[in-house]
This record gives structure tokens, sequence and C-alpha cells, in this order.
């Protein structure tokens, strides 16, 4: 044999299959040993015991007799990723970017452009510029508010929504100066309470993350069907849940790419949908459209801005609204996240905590203040109202259609759909990268971390599919009860979340202050600083209390009710074993790490406190100088 042939393996011509050479590195990859031998065979068993040799299928033969190439090239996708740390690294971004859509620039402290090329080659700026106007549109603003006003009056949520949006600003600021700190830290604020909490904490509040992820693509499913509900009663819901099931799927098939063109087409219509709902809700209460003439206040006076008559039931009727809120806010943490990578995150995450402030203010609570005062809180339309019209239409639809306008509802209650159609589709692909995560963190099997070769978490995409069969029960006449169930743990989770961000930076400060390091080496400070935190974790688990407290004895019962309980608290006990089957699991007893044994040096960024400071100045300096719009817009935006 020649010197450049021996190091290949040798033609066995008794073989049912032709040999390709493979050049025996002992270096090489077990991953990559996997995809070159995952269909080896050969039909010879006595050669293939006295041999050492490895045999594969040559290009030329049809794997699983796929003969068509394209065919042949999208079932080949599906193969482990040849580049593992690589496709992992993209696929902790895409799962940043997706959720956050303010991570349009490179990376802070990445060294080149060609870490993120996948991304940037998937999701545009246009498709960033949609996302960021469409965040927050969704079921717990569109859908989910109806059985919240149905159960506590316009004025009820108006606050209940105000008191969140308080919180969310100050969690907002602690996730941002966490993140600019551990930028690189695999689960980012999931694994913020592993090294300045507890680990099992970290456990419990990561998994119930994950299954509120996986729990919200169903819950988009049954709202889907009940949308439709609004047009037709006779086809079988399941019919839709199947359609949409399958669309859902198909999208996140084709990856970050099938993603955004969907999450583009789909926030287009939601921001179109909710700038002309503003202007038609005014034009109908000040009587320039439908039936009723002027209508002003008048609902917040009959039946009332409260549903409870009591103080206690109107007090009741405030708490009761969290949840939904925190449902309707979720995800704005990775807001905070995507801005904190950045090239200027002492920029970016103020700008990103303004924006959120008008989403609040805008997209919010200008729009249930609207709702509330075109639809009473005792309308039998409204979701959970138990009336006889039964509860199948949004509050946003029964706003207009209620009072005479035609046509234009069914616009609202396609659009919708489309909205319903969008959470689902982000719920299904940040719960499989979610899950991965997890898998990363050591707080799910290693099973979970096979990546194919277009970027796709394949296994946990198999989980989140599963999952996605809970949507099927649409067709049951229980289905709005399976909607409050996925809600309720959708929502707390989103609690526990935030508690858990907030109760991390609060220990992160205290270790530097313990083990005398300077808060100059941290390159963004929360403008709310401690006390925020303090603040939104004191009202997070106020809110907590206050939900055991509805849940158990709801508003207007003068009796326990334990089934409204685990309908509506079901997550909490979820938690409990969570953390307490980590600590039996790892034998680890103590509360919380002590601020002196907390690692401030693994994973952190640290800062150069003397240059952040000239940073800062020759950015003042330089508004100073510049023109005054500029000023204006640094103050606003």
């Amino acid at each position: 044999m020649s010197q450049s042939n021996k190091d290949h393996h040798d033609y066995v011509p008794d073989s049912k299959f032709e040999m390709v050479d493979i050049v025996k590195k002992p270096e090489i990859k077990n991953s990559e040993q996997d995809n070159i031998v995952e269909f080896f065979t050969s039909s010879n068993t006595a050669h293939s015991a006295s041999s050492s040799e490895s045999y594969s299928r040559s290009p030329d033969k049809p794997l699983f007799g796929i003969t068509k190439p394209h065919v042949r090239k999208f079932v080949d996708s599906f193969r482990r990723a040849e580049d593992d740390e690589e496709t992992a690294e993209d696929l902790e971004n895409e799962l940043v970017s997706t959720l956050s859509p303010s991570k349009s620039k490179q990376l802070h402290g990445q060294k080149n452009g060609d870490d993120d090329a996948h991304l940037q080659k998937s999701i545009r700026p246009r498709h960033v510029l949609m996302m960021s106007l469409g965040t927050g549109i969704g079921t717990g603003l569109l859908v989910g508010n109806g059985s919240a006003l149905s159960k506590a009056g316009p004025g009820a949520l108006v606050i209940g929504y105000g008191i969140m949006g308080s919180c969310l600003y100050c969690i907002i600021q602690a996730c941002g100066e966490m993140a600019v700190c551990y930028s690189g830290l695999p689960g980012n604020f999931n694994a913020y309470p592993s090294f300045l909490v507890d680990e099992g904490m970290a456990f419990g509040v990561a998994w119930v993350y994950c299954l509120q992820w996986l729990c919200v693509m169903p819950l988009e499913l049954v709202t889907a069907s009940m949308t439709i509900d609004y047009w037709t009663t006779k086809v079988n819901s399941d019919v839709f849940v199947v359609i949409f099931f399958v669309l859902i799927t198909l999208i996140n098939t084709f990856g970050a790419k099938g993603y955004a063109e969907a999450e583009f087409f789909f926030n287009s219509c939601k921001v179109l949908m909710m700038a002309g709902f503003f202007i038609l809700a005014i034009v109908i209460n000040t009587g320039g459209a439908g039936n009723d003439g002027y209508i002003g206040a008048k609902y917040w006076h009959n039946p009332g801005a409260f549903r409870g008559d009591k103080s206690i039931d109107r007090f009741k009727d405030v708490m009761s609204t969290f949840t939904t809120a925190a449902f309707a806010f979720g995800a704005s943490e990775f807001i905070a996240i995507g801005a904190s990578e950045q090239s200027n995150p002492r920029r970016a995450i103020p700008s990103a905590a303004k924006t959120m402030i008008y989403r609040i203010l805008f997209i919010f609570l200008t729009s249930i203040t609207l709702v509330g005062f075109l639809v009473p809180y005792d309308s039998t339309e409204l979701l959970g109202s138990g009336g006889s019209a039964s509860s199948q239409a949004s509050p946003y639809v029964i706003a207009v259609a209620s009072h005479g306008v035609r046509v234009v509802p069914h616009f609202i209650n396609a659009v919708i759909l489309l909205s319903v159609l969008s959470v689902a589709n982000s719920a299904y692909y940040s719960s499989c990268r979610i899950l991965y995560s997890l898998a990363q963190q050591g707080y799910a099997p290693k099973w979970f971390e096979y990546i194919d070769r277009e970027g796709r978490p394949a296994r946990a995409m198999l989980v989140t599919t599963i999952f996605g069969v809970i949507a099927f029960c649409s067709c049951s006449d229980k289905e709005e009860d399976v909607f409050a169930w996925l809600l309720s743990i959708a929502g707390l989770s989103q609690l526990f979340t935030w508690t858990a961000i907030c109760l991390s930076h609060i220990r992160f400060r205290r270790a530097m202050k313990v083990q005398g390091r300077s808060v100059d080496e941290i390159g963004f400070k929360s403008q709310v600083g401690v006390w925020g935190s303090g603040y939104a974790a004191i009202m997070m688990i106020l809110a907590l209390i206050a939900e055991f407290w509805v849940s158990i004895a709801p508003i207007g019962e003068d009796h326990l009710d334990a089934q409204n309980f685990f309908e509506n608290y079901l997550a909490m006990p979820i938690l409990i074993v969570l953390y307490f089957g980590y600590k039996i699991y790892k034998k680890d007893w103590k509360l919380f790490i002590r601020a002196k044994d907390i690692d401030l040096i693994s994973h952190r960024t640290i800062f150069d406190g003397e240059l952040v400071r000239q940073e800062e100045e020759e950015y003042k300096e330089k508004l100073r100088n510049g023109p005054k719009w500029k000023r204006v817009v640094a103050f606003w935006c």
C-alpha cells in the first residue's frame, strides 16, 4: 500500500455496500464519529464480526429509499450538528434575540461578527422592528383580560396592571445590571440564583419557567379555537387545533428563518389592529359611531369600577388581576438581556426601561381603560362570565360589536387569532430552547443537548410538540377551565422568575459589600438600585400571597374552594415539589448561600471603574455640545 493510502480503509468487494474513505484521526470527535457511522450496517454478520472496519452507504445510494434530493436534504438536516459548540452558542443567542427584539447590534464583548453570523442571516432589521412593536400584544392582553374584567372590574384591572408595571421597571433594571456582569453565562437569568441565592431555588424556578412556556403553546391553541367560536360553533374545535398545531410545527421546523418571517407578518397585523382600535374606541365612546351615543365613563358608575360591594372584596378585585398582568407582561425580562448585549449597555438598558414604560402606559393601560369604558364587567359575553352568551369573545371584539358597529369586529377577531398564533409560535420556539438551556446547566438530561445540522434542538422540539397535544381538549365542555388552569400556571411562573431575579440582584450587591469589592466593577448600575429590587421582590411575594388568598377564598363567596385554589395556584405546589425534590436528591439543606461564600469571579465581566466614568463624561459632553434635539431624544428615549 502506498504511503498516501496506508491510513485509509481498504475496499472489501464482498460487502453489500461500497466504502467511503475515512481517515483514521485519533483526535476526531465522538459527535463526528456518530455522524459518520450513524447508519452504518452490513448484511454479512460473520464478516462484520471478524473485521474492525466501518461501512457506510455510498453517497450515491438512496438513504432509506429516499431518492429525491430535496427530501433527502431535509431528512439529513435532523442529524447531529458537526460543530456542537458553535451551534450551541448560536442557539443561545437566537433565544435571547427572538424574545428580546432589542438585540440587533453586535454582541457586547464579541471579538468579531462571525460568531453570530447564523443569527444575523436569519433575523433581519425589519423583523427586529416589528417584534419590538408587537411585544406584549398577546393572549394575556387580548383574551385573558376578559376573564379578569369579569371577575374584578375595570378599575381593579387598571390598578393591578399599574402596580405590576411599576415592579417590571425595577425588574428590567436589576436584570440589566446582572446581564451586563454575566453576559456569557449559559441560561441567563435562570442561572443567577444557582450561585447567588440557592441551587434548589434555581432548579425549581428554572423548571417552572420552562413548564410555563411549554404550557403556553397549548394555551394559545385552545385560545385560537375559542376565537374561532366567535364565527361558528358547528365545526368541532379540534379541527382548527389540528390545523394550527401543524402550522406552528411546520413554521418552527424551518428554524429561526421561519420563525422570523412568521413573526414579521403576525406583529404587523397586531400593531395595525391596536392603532385602529384606539381610534375606533375613542370615536365610539364619544358617540361618533355605534348606536349608543355618548358613553363616557358610564360603565365605571353602573355597574361600577369594581365588582365587589365591600371594601375587602374590592381589595381582592385588585389582587386577583396580578396573575393575568404577569402573564400579559411575560418575556419582558428578555428585553433587558438583549439590551445588555448591545455595544453600549449603559445607554441601551435605560432606553429599554423607558420603552417598557411607554408600552405599559399606551399598549396596556390605555387599551384596558378604553375597553373598560365600552364593556361593563357584568357583560355575559366576557370570558368566564358564565352567562348564556358563553364567553367566546375577546373584550376588544365585544367593545366594538356590542355598540352596533358591524364588520369591524370580524377584522379585530381575525387579528386576535393571528396574535394568538404569534404567541403560540413564540412559545414553541422558546420552550424547546429553554429546555435545551436547562440541559446545558445540568438541570435536565443531557439527552436534550442534541442539536441538528440546522441548529434546531430536535429532541427538545419533540417534547414541546408532545405538550401541544393538551390543546386537543378544546372540544370538551371544560375548555374554559383548561384555559384558566394553563393561564394560571403561566402567570404564577412569571412571578416566580421575577422574584428570583430581584433576590439574585439583592444577594449580588450584598456579596459585593461583604467581600469588599467596589460597585465600580459593575458595567451598568441599576438606576433604582437595591431598593428597587427590594420593592419589586416584596410586591411579587405579596402578589403570591394575595393570589393564594383569592384562590382559596374567591371574591364574593363566604366559604373555601379547593377546586378554585388548584385551578389558580397549581404552579406553587409544583415549585415546592421541585425545590424539596432537589434538596432531598442532592442532600443539600442550606437555606441560602452566605454572602461571603458567593463566587463573584466565575463568569463575571469585571469593568474598569475609571474607564466607565470617563466614557460617561465623554457621552455627557457630547450631548451638551450637540444639537438640542439629541438631548430631547436622549431624555425621552
